[in-house]
């Protein structure tokens, strides 16, 4: 049995799927698949039941799976204590949605770097319920998320700053001289919307079935460079954080009525050994949550 094989396992095991455990580890298919005959012909086991698309654990696959992952989890974190007893520097991997990116960096990792400049950062843009998921699953050590889905509490977490929705349009816009709006006013609005895995969209879905409506969605984008030219083009009005307007020219930001909060934090695995590198960038950012408190 090889470390390598379990990795392979535990990847089909979360996917279902040989093709997009190679996609996710870059391998290819076959490298996988031979890993999990040896594993299978080893152990005198079955793992798989096996249909066109989809791969399924038997029940015995399913304990070992869980061995699997507990011996995975425990690889790694040792790991970690062994890079910190030989002071090997392994870069922080950080989840960021795209449009919290905008709010948070370069200035947010300028001053990291700036206190503890031998502490590589390696930044992944995922949305907020991907990013989570992913520090689950140990491929991420920290993730900046929107804190408003279910499934918060099964993470360690440190709240930066609170923020609200606010309705964005063109100044020629109809709606652009509004003092506020509603969800029921913008039931027939064309609407640019973020990616189907985003906290803020879920939220907002939400909202319109609280009212019957489904609204009327333009496109669905994850880059805000997109979502602010289709809006200043008055194609259609979009959702965004109040707090990416002050470095956005040629939108109008409405409130909305009544006001849609959304906290924006840091998260971690709970039970995990947490390196110094990475205790460094926690504490980091509590100060930070403060400094942007008080200022």
């Amino acid at each position: 049995m090889k470390i390598i094989q379990l990795e392979y396992f535990c990847a089909v095991s979360r996917y279902h799927s040989i093709t997009q455990a190679a996609q996710k580890l870059y391998v290819t298919q076959p490298a996988i698949s031979s890993a999990i005959r040896e594993l299978e012909k080893e152990f005198s086991i079955s793992l798989f039941t096996r249909s066109k698309n989809h791969m399924t654990l038997t029940k015995e696959g399913e304990i070992f799976y869980q061995k699997a992952n507990e011996l995975l989890n425990t690889i790694k974190q040792t790991s970690s204590e062994f890079y910190d007893l030989g002071r090997k520097v392994t870069p922080i991997r950080i989840g960021i949605p795209p449009l919290l990116s905008t709010i948070f960096f370069p200035e947010m990792l300028i001053a990291f770097q700036k206190e503890y400049p031998d502490i590589p950062v390696e930044l992944i843009e995922y949305a907020s319920i991907r990013a989570a998921n992913l520090v689950q699953e140990d491929i991420l050590d920290l993730a900046l998320v929107n804190m408003n889905f279910y499934e918060i509490d099964k993470l360690n977490s440190c709240q930066i700053l609170s923020d609200q929705i606010v309705f964005c349009v063109s100044p020629e816009h109809p709606l652009a001289k509004e003092d506020a709006v509603t969800i029921e006013m913008l039931k027939d609005e064309p609407l640019i919307m973020y990616n189907t895995d985003s906290v803020q969209n879920a939220t907002l879905d939400s909202l319109f079935e609280s009212i019957k409506v489904k609204p009327h969605v333009l496109m669905r984008a994850s880059q805000l460079y997109t979502i602010q030219n289709f809006v200043k083009n008055n194609l259609g009005g979009a959702f965004l954080y109040s707090s990416l307007l002050k470095n956005m020219t040629g939108l109008i930001g409405i409130p909305i009525v009544p006001t849609i909060n959304q906290e924006i934090g840091l998260v971690w695995k709970k039970g995990k050994y947490i390196n110094s590198s990475v205790e460094k960038y926690i504490s980091f950012t509590r100060k930070y949550a403060e400094t942007i408190v008080r200022n």
